[in-house]
């Protein structure tokens, strides 16, 4: 008896609940369905109400007249209200009229999302920024702009500019994306890909001595000669550069600068090839130096660990296409 009484309470319980229960779960289900046709059940009323029957609307949508006819019908069902005044879907109700405008409205930003998404996935949208020495800065970077015109229209490039001590505290605080520039150990957290090299040569006026000669520069040819010092020079690991470079009474680090003093016969300086090409300074003469190994290493640089965006890695190997393409040119 007592256990009757129990089970028919229970059976109560669950009899009046069963309701509630049953509108939750077809409320949370009609939830994930109308996410899922949303979309769908706007392109097919615009696809329809824009070209005045069913079926060229399912042309245009590449579906079954049935099919599109479905997703009308759950659309009004789901609304309470008829979109058409009649079956043959050539006229609007208010109601449909008013939920095409909105329709068409929500169509055009989702497609746009669509597309600003594709476009970053696949390297065609973002913003980079990069930190250049001027060298690089004034002879690598037109021509890889100038190749890659097209794939870059709808990337942001910013170039900067700047000797390689500032690359790397730009990279190290994250105010750049991408550095090019000279480091041989960073120790500022931040990974390096060969790019190129360029060689180091000795520039003089054309008054100087060494303008006159015509072979290579040696260590030893420039010991009686006053030395104009400069930050790229004083990386040249040589012992007897090291040794110029120490007796040197005059240093600048501006190019401009220090062409001028070089210009007006003060000294020589040596500076590699392509700083000088980016200058093209006519009245001056560049020597190479006979020292095979006074290059200077230039790479790409980025923070260690660092994701890179689709954009960036556009943009960097269009810029090692660029140089190997240079260097095969001569």
């Amino acid at each position: 008896m007592l256990y009757r009484l129990a089970n028919g309470l229970v059976r109560n319980r669950i009899d009046t609940c069963r309701p509630f229960i049953q509108t939750k779960i077809s409320e949370t289900n009609f939830r994930y369905i109308e996410m899922a046709l949303k979309i769908e059940m706007f392109r097919c009323l615009s696809a329809v109400a824009r070209s005045g029957t069913l079926r060229d609307g399912a042309d245009l949508l590449s579906k079954t007249p049935s099919a599109v006819s479905m997703t009308l019908k759950q659309f009004e069902e789901h609304l309470g209200q008829p979109l058409f005044e009649k079956d043959r879907k050539n006229k609007l109700t208010s109601v449909g009229a008013y939920v095409l405008e909105q329709a068409e409205r929500e169509l055009q930003h989702f497609d746009m999302t669509v597309k600003a998404i594709q476009d970053f996935a696949h390297g065609r949208q973002g913003h980079v920024r990069l930190a250049v020495v001027p060298s690089v800065a004034g002879t690598v970077m037109p021509r890889f702009y100038a190749q890659h015109l097209h794939a870059l229209e709808s990337i942001h490039l910013e170039v900067r500019d700047m000797d390689s001590t500032s690359v790397l505290q730009e990279l190290f605080w994250g105010r750049v994306d991408i550095g090019i520039a000279t480091s041989s150990d960073t120790g500022m957290g931040l990974s390096s890909l060969p790019l190129m090299t360029d060689p180091f040569g000795v520039v003089t006026s054309p008054d100087h001595p060494l303008a006159a000669e015509t072979s290579p520069v040696s260590w030893s040819d420039l010991q009686a000669t006053r030395l104009i010092s400069n930050s790229l020079s004083a990386g040249i690991a040589h012992p007897e550069s090291k040794d110029l470079h120490r007796r040197a009474n005059l240093s600048a680090h501006n190019l401009t600068s220090i062409l001028a003093m070089v210009r007006a016969n003060i000294g020589v300086t040596i500076l590699p090839e392509m700083a000088v090409w980016t200058t093209r300074p006519d009245d001056l003469v560049f020597r190479p130096l006979e020292d095979p190994d006074a290059v200077r290493q230039i790479q790409i640089l980025r923070k260690a660990g660092a994701s890179q965006s689709p954009a960036e890695t556009l943009v960097e190997t269009g810029i090692i296409k660029t140089v190997q393409e240079m260097t095969q040119c001569g």
